[in-house]
């Protein structure tokens, strides 16, 4: 079976920083594009960043371009997102996700995702 398991949200307070972890067990996710998505109370689950396999490329969200950055080691099989100057509309839960059938600019639809994580909250008090 395979699972991506998230770590690192917590509380923090408005412009401190979090690092998110995503690893998968039972495979690694060679080839795979991964993404990180979040869904905020109340609201739809909308797309954060996501990273291709080979290059290490990223595509993010406007509302977090220039202070959260996506990263990948394929060696270890492991994704981050690094978050910086969080702000209160940054709580949600964070999602992590593979696809092999998304083009990286196509992760930004959500659709198509073979793997989701069961999420991470993060909160960030004002």
């Amino acid at each position: 079976q395979v699972q991506l398991t998230e770590s690192g949200g917590g509380l923090v307070q408005a412009g401190a920083s979090l690092r998110l972890s995503c690893a998968p067990s039972g495979r690694p996710f060679s080839g795979y594009i991964m993404g990180w998505f979040r869904q905020a109370p109340g609201k739809e689950r909308e797309f954060v960043a996501a990273v291709s396999f080979r290059s290490g490329t990223t595509i993010y969200a406007d509302s977090v371009k220039g202070r959260f950055t996506m990263s990948r080691d394929n060696a270890k099989n492991t994704v981050w997102l690094q978050m910086n100057a969080l702000k209160s509309e940054d709580t949600a839960i964070y999602y992590c996700a593979a696809s092999t059938s998304n083009t990286l600019a196509q992760m930004r639809t959500g659709i198509r995702i073979e793997y989701w994580g069961q999420g991470t909250q993060v909160t960030v008090s004002s």
